[in-house]
Protein backbone atom coordinates (compact mmCIF):
# COMPACT_ATOMS: atom_id res chain seq x y z
CA UNK A 1 0.00 0.00 0.00
CA UNK A 2 1.20 3.76 -0.63
CA UNK A 3 1.93 5.95 2.49
CA UNK A 4 0.39 8.62 0.56
CA UNK A 5 -1.49 8.68 -2.84
CA UNK A 6 -2.49 12.39 -4.11
CA UNK A 7 -4.83 12.17 -6.66
CA UNK A 8 -5.59 14.88 -9.09
CA UNK A 9 -5.40 17.63 -6.55
CA UNK A 10 -6.35 20.88 -7.35
CA UNK A 11 -6.66 24.29 -4.91
CA UNK A 12 -7.49 27.51 -6.61
CA UNK A 13 -7.89 30.90 -4.80
CA UNK A 14 -10.27 32.73 -6.89
CA UNK A 15 -8.35 32.52 -10.54
CA UNK A 16 -4.96 31.61 -9.19
CA UNK A 17 -4.82 28.10 -9.58
CA UNK A 18 -1.96 27.78 -6.86
CA UNK A 19 -1.97 23.35 -7.23
CA UNK A 20 -3.10 22.11 -10.72
CA UNK A 21 -4.31 18.47 -10.83
CA UNK A 22 -1.60 17.31 -9.31
CA UNK A 23 -0.99 13.48 -8.60
CA UNK A 24 2.10 11.48 -7.42
CA UNK A 25 1.85 7.99 -4.49
CA UNK A 26 4.44 7.79 -1.92
CA UNK A 27 5.81 4.27 -1.18
CA UNK A 28 5.62 3.50 2.41
CA UNK A 29 9.30 3.44 4.06
CA UNK A 30 10.36 6.16 1.69
CA UNK A 31 11.84 9.69 1.86
CA UNK A 32 10.16 11.69 -0.51
CA UNK A 33 10.98 15.17 -1.23
CA UNK A 34 8.66 17.65 -2.63
CA UNK A 35 11.03 20.65 -4.23
CA UNK A 36 10.25 23.80 -5.94
CA UNK A 37 10.95 27.14 -5.85
CA UNK A 38 8.97 29.60 -3.91
CA UNK A 39 5.24 29.69 -4.48
CA UNK A 40 5.75 26.72 -6.59
CA UNK A 41 2.08 25.41 -4.60
CA UNK A 42 4.17 22.97 -2.55
CA UNK A 43 3.01 24.05 0.92
CA UNK A 44 -0.43 24.10 -0.28
CA UNK A 45 -0.14 20.23 -1.43
CA UNK A 46 0.87 19.27 1.89
CA UNK A 47 -1.73 21.69 3.84
CA UNK A 48 -4.21 19.90 1.39
CA UNK A 49 -2.84 16.37 2.23
CA UNK A 50 -2.84 16.77 6.11
CA UNK A 51 -6.18 18.91 6.08
CA UNK A 52 -5.44 22.36 6.62
CA UNK A 53 -6.85 23.13 3.20
CA UNK A 54 -9.79 21.40 1.43
CA UNK A 55 -9.60 20.93 -2.50
CA UNK A 56 -11.03 22.72 -5.12
CA UNK A 57 -11.13 19.07 -6.46
CA UNK A 58 -9.15 15.88 -6.48
CA UNK A 59 -8.69 14.27 -2.89
CA UNK A 60 -5.16 12.61 -1.35
CA UNK A 61 -5.24 8.87 0.35
CA UNK A 62 -3.41 8.32 3.45
CA UNK A 63 -2.34 4.76 4.28
CA UNK A 64 -5.84 4.15 2.17
CA UNK A 65 -7.65 6.63 4.52
CA UNK A 66 -9.62 9.29 2.28
CA UNK A 67 -8.16 12.60 3.95
CA UNK A 68 -11.22 14.81 2.28
CA UNK A 69 -13.48 11.67 3.47
CA UNK A 70 -12.49 10.94 6.30
CA UNK A 71 -9.88 13.42 7.57
CA UNK A 72 -10.00 13.19 11.64
CA UNK A 73 -9.03 9.63 10.53
CA UNK A 74 -6.39 10.40 8.17
CA UNK A 75 -5.02 13.20 10.89
CA UNK A 76 -4.62 10.74 13.45
CA UNK A 77 -1.98 8.81 10.80
CA UNK A 78 0.47 12.16 10.12
CA UNK A 79 2.95 14.25 12.28
CA UNK A 80 2.80 17.60 10.69
CA UNK A 81 5.71 20.07 11.39
CA UNK A 82 4.23 23.20 9.08
CA UNK A 83 5.96 26.32 7.72
CA UNK A 84 5.54 28.07 10.84
CA UNK A 85 6.01 26.10 14.16
CA UNK A 86 2.91 26.80 15.64
CA UNK A 87 4.14 26.88 19.46
CA UNK A 88 2.28 28.33 21.92
CA UNK A 89 4.75 31.53 22.92
CA UNK A 90 4.03 31.20 26.93
CA UNK A 91 4.44 27.90 27.19
CA UNK A 92 7.72 26.11 28.02
CA UNK A 93 9.68 23.52 25.28
CA UNK A 94 8.35 20.81 27.62
CA UNK A 95 4.85 22.45 28.25
CA UNK A 96 4.23 22.63 24.49
CA UNK A 97 5.27 18.88 24.26
CA UNK A 98 3.07 17.55 27.07
CA UNK A 99 0.18 19.78 26.04
CA UNK A 100 0.35 17.87 22.24
CA UNK A 101 1.21 14.84 23.62
CA UNK A 102 -2.26 14.73 25.39
CA UNK A 103 -4.28 16.20 22.55
CA UNK A 104 -3.08 13.43 20.51
CA UNK A 105 -4.86 11.09 23.36
CA UNK A 106 -0.97 9.81 24.80
CA UNK A 107 -0.57 7.95 28.02
CA UNK A 108 1.16 10.17 30.95
CA UNK A 109 3.68 7.85 31.67
CA UNK A 110 4.28 7.70 27.87
CA UNK A 111 3.92 11.17 27.50
CA UNK A 112 6.73 11.99 29.80
CA UNK A 113 9.22 9.40 28.94
CA UNK A 114 8.90 10.46 25.50
CA UNK A 115 9.32 14.10 25.33
CA UNK A 116 12.12 13.33 27.86
CA UNK A 117 13.64 11.16 25.10
CA UNK A 118 13.25 13.64 22.30
CA UNK A 119 14.58 16.31 24.23
CA UNK A 120 17.68 14.96 25.28
CA UNK A 121 18.21 13.86 21.57
CA UNK A 122 17.82 17.30 20.62
CA UNK A 123 20.09 18.93 22.39
CA UNK A 124 17.25 20.56 24.36
CA UNK A 125 17.01 19.32 27.56
CA UNK A 126 18.45 22.22 29.57
CA UNK A 127 15.93 24.49 27.62
CA UNK A 128 13.03 21.96 28.73
CA UNK A 129 11.90 25.33 31.01
CA UNK A 130 12.47 27.92 28.79
CA UNK A 131 9.02 29.61 26.96
CA UNK A 132 8.90 29.28 23.21
CA UNK A 133 9.22 32.62 22.53
CA UNK A 134 12.78 33.39 24.36
CA UNK A 135 13.69 30.17 22.24
CA UNK A 136 15.93 30.57 19.19
CA UNK A 137 14.48 30.12 15.78
CA UNK A 138 16.44 26.88 15.79
CA UNK A 139 15.26 25.76 18.88
CA UNK A 140 11.79 26.46 18.42
CA UNK A 141 12.06 24.16 14.84
CA UNK A 142 13.32 21.31 16.78
CA UNK A 143 10.37 21.36 19.26
CA UNK A 144 8.47 21.42 16.70
CA UNK A 145 10.11 18.65 15.48
CA UNK A 146 9.81 16.50 18.02
CA UNK A 147 5.96 17.75 18.59
CA UNK A 148 5.35 15.92 14.89
CA UNK A 149 7.08 12.74 16.20
CA UNK A 150 5.90 12.62 19.75
CA UNK A 151 3.55 10.06 19.15
CA UNK A 152 5.78 8.25 16.40
CA UNK A 153 2.63 8.42 13.61
CA UNK A 154 3.31 6.19 10.43
CA UNK A 155 3.79 9.29 8.48
CA UNK A 156 5.54 12.28 8.54
CA UNK A 157 4.61 15.74 6.89
CA UNK A 158 7.47 18.31 7.08
CA UNK A 159 7.59 21.89 4.99
CA UNK A 160 10.52 23.44 5.02
CA UNK A 161 12.22 21.38 8.29
CA UNK A 162 15.94 23.09 8.21
CA UNK A 163 14.83 26.82 6.94
CA UNK A 164 16.18 29.10 8.56
CA UNK A 165 17.99 27.18 11.32
CA UNK A 166 21.71 27.35 12.37
CA UNK A 167 23.96 24.65 10.78
CA UNK A 168 24.31 22.03 14.35
CA UNK A 169 20.00 22.14 14.29
CA UNK A 170 20.02 20.92 11.06
CA UNK A 171 22.87 18.08 10.93
CA UNK A 172 20.46 17.15 14.08
CA UNK A 173 17.32 17.68 12.16
CA UNK A 174 18.76 15.60 9.27
CA UNK A 175 19.68 13.20 11.43
CA UNK A 176 16.59 11.92 13.25
CA UNK A 177 14.50 12.19 9.93
CA UNK A 178 16.98 9.84 8.58
CA UNK A 179 16.50 7.88 11.48
CA UNK A 180 12.93 7.92 11.60
CA UNK A 181 12.78 6.38 8.27
CA UNK A 182 14.55 3.71 9.11
CA UNK A 183 11.76 2.26 11.77
CA UNK A 184 9.65 1.77 8.59
CA UNK A 185 7.87 5.41 8.86
CA UNK A 186 7.55 7.63 5.83
CA UNK A 187 8.95 10.81 5.51
CA UNK A 188 7.48 13.45 3.13
CA UNK A 189 9.60 17.00 3.32
CA UNK A 190 8.57 19.77 1.24
CA UNK A 191 11.49 22.05 0.57
CA UNK A 192 14.09 24.15 -1.92
CA UNK A 193 17.14 23.11 -0.02
CA UNK A 194 19.03 21.29 -2.65
CA UNK A 195 21.21 19.39 0.45
CA UNK A 196 18.10 18.01 1.80
CA UNK A 197 17.21 16.57 -0.78
CA UNK A 198 20.32 15.12 -2.04
CA UNK A 199 20.91 14.32 1.36
CA UNK A 200 17.69 12.54 2.70
CA UNK A 201 15.26 11.95 -0.53
CA UNK A 202 14.72 8.32 -1.81
CA UNK A 203 12.21 9.85 -4.26
CA UNK A 204 11.88 13.06 -5.91
CA UNK A 205 8.58 15.08 -6.85
CA UNK A 206 9.80 18.55 -8.61
CA UNK A 207 6.77 21.29 -8.97
CA UNK A 208 6.67 24.51 -10.58
CA UNK A 209 3.82 26.91 -10.75
CA UNK A 210 1.40 24.15 -9.52
CA UNK A 211 2.37 21.52 -12.12
CA UNK A 212 4.47 18.20 -11.21
CA UNK A 213 7.56 18.60 -13.08
CA UNK A 214 9.38 15.57 -12.35
CA UNK A 215 8.45 12.30 -10.33
CA UNK A 216 11.10 9.68 -9.85
CA UNK A 217 14.30 8.60 -8.49
CA UNK A 218 17.01 11.55 -8.36
CA UNK A 219 19.47 9.23 -10.11
CA UNK A 220 17.26 9.06 -13.11
CA UNK A 221 16.42 12.34 -13.20
CA UNK A 222 19.65 13.15 -13.84
CA UNK A 223 20.35 10.28 -16.38
CA UNK A 224 17.12 11.60 -18.31
CA UNK A 225 18.75 14.99 -18.12
CA UNK A 226 22.36 14.04 -18.32
CA UNK A 227 23.49 17.06 -15.79
CA UNK A 228 25.63 15.56 -12.58
CA UNK A 229 24.55 18.76 -10.84
CA UNK A 230 21.52 18.60 -8.75
CA UNK A 231 21.18 22.49 -8.94
CA UNK A 232 21.41 22.50 -12.69
CA UNK A 233 18.74 19.79 -13.24
CA UNK A 234 16.65 21.28 -10.99
CA UNK A 235 16.56 24.94 -12.63
CA UNK A 236 16.53 23.08 -16.19
CA UNK A 237 12.82 21.22 -15.25
CA UNK A 238 12.05 24.64 -13.38
CA UNK A 239 12.69 26.95 -16.40
CA UNK A 240 10.50 24.46 -18.46
CA UNK A 241 13.95 23.28 -20.72
CA UNK A 242 12.89 19.30 -20.30
CA UNK A 243 9.82 17.51 -21.07
CA UNK A 244 7.51 17.06 -18.33
CA UNK A 245 7.68 13.41 -16.83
Amino acid sequence: MAAIEAISLTKKFGDLVAVNNLSFSVEEGSIFGLLGPNGAGKTTTLRMIYGVLKPTSGTARVLGVDVVHNPTKAKSLMGVLPEETGLYPRLTAEENLIYFGKLRGMEDWRLRKRVAELLELLNLTDKKYVIADKLSRGQRQKVAFARAILDEPPVLLLDEPTLGVDVMSAREIRKMIEEYATTGKTVVLSTHNMWDVERLCDYIGIISEGKLRYLGKKEDLEKLIGEKEFEDVFVRLVKGDVVES
